[in-house]
């Protein structure tokens, strides 16, 4: 398998792509084509086309949650499809794999909407949807995970942003939060997009999906902005107690964090045209 990153905070030295604060990776994984989130803009697109990758033939679309910096880039991911169809070019019918609760409105600390801009309806026209909260096996190796069992009480953050649910206003638990896991011959690697559902709470629910200990690496926001002490001291612990060969903690994942994770395991850098391959 391969994955190569489309949209990161960061650009790599002498990368001349653009950076945004979001994620988006391009996956390749069983003869199939995954595109990872779509990060904020259009950004990815621009990127994928300068790395000569075809955002026209990929196979799935997988959300890791609705958050604005992970899918409001569906937007001209969707004008890219049509104006394809209107110049008569060629290109895949790919599905669109996320939780139920993708599509329901969200705010925050007075924000109109920080959720998925598109509704079900419309994204349909272009995408066929396949929405679960239970794993999904997209190839042999390859699971969307589905709703997260929230495990480890550390890593429960403070409610802050709301969802229409049914018409009614609630706090958000975010428990559309999810992550890809693809299985390779040396254990496991772990996509994840923000990790509201909780780092460890990803990794052990992917070890029992794919009944699979072992781990090669995880890429991806750890929702790790300045957190309690308790909370990173708990995932410190649990990171300790993994043989994880590499660990590309991005995003979401402030400076502080990275050096106590760095303390237990390998901490690597990631930028916009990062590519990693697994056997």
């Amino acid at each position: 398998m391969k994955l190569t990153v489309l949209i990161d905070n960061n650009t790599l030295t002498d990368r001349y792509l653009l950076g945004e604060p979001g994620v988006s990776y391009f996956i390749e994984a069983d003869q199939k084509k995954i595109l990872f989130d779509t990060g904020y803009s259009d950004a990815f697109i621009r990127n994928a086309l300068k790395m000569g990758i075809d955002l026209l033939d990929i196979d799935h679309i997988v959300l890791s949650h609705a958050h604005l910096d992970h899918t409001w880039g569906l937007e001209p991911l969707i004008k890219l499809y049509t104006e394809a169809r209107i110049e008569g070019i060629g290109h895949s019918e790919p599905d669109l794999i996320a939780h139920p609760l993708i599509f329901n409105s969200r705010t925050y600390s007075g924000m109109q909407e920080i959720g998925t801009l598109l509704s079900a309806d419309k994204l349909s026209k272009v995408f066929g949807l396949q929405l679960s909260s239970k794993p999904l096996w997209l190839t042999e190796n390859v699971v969307f995970l589905g709703e997260i069992p929230r495990r480890y009480d550390f890593e429960h953050d403070p409610l802050e942003s709301k969802i229409i649910i049914d018409g009614k206003e609630i706090e958000d638990e975010v428990l559309d939060d999810t992550a890809l896991t693809i299985r390779t011959e040396n254990g496991l690697f772990i996509v994840t997009g923000c990790s509201h559902s909780g780092i460890c709470n990803i990794i052990e629910y992917a070890k029992e999906v794919c009944n699979e200990e072992r781990i090669v690496d995880i890429i991806g926001g750890f929702h790790l902005l300045n957190p309690p002490e308790r909370k990173i001291e708990g995932i410190v612990d649990h990171f300790s107690k993994l043989d994880i060969k590499e660990v590309h903690a991005c995003h979401c994942t402030d400076l502080e964090s990275k050096i106590a994770l760095s303390d237990v395991c390998n901490i690597k850098e990631v930028g916009c045209g990062l590519q990693l391959e697994y056997k």
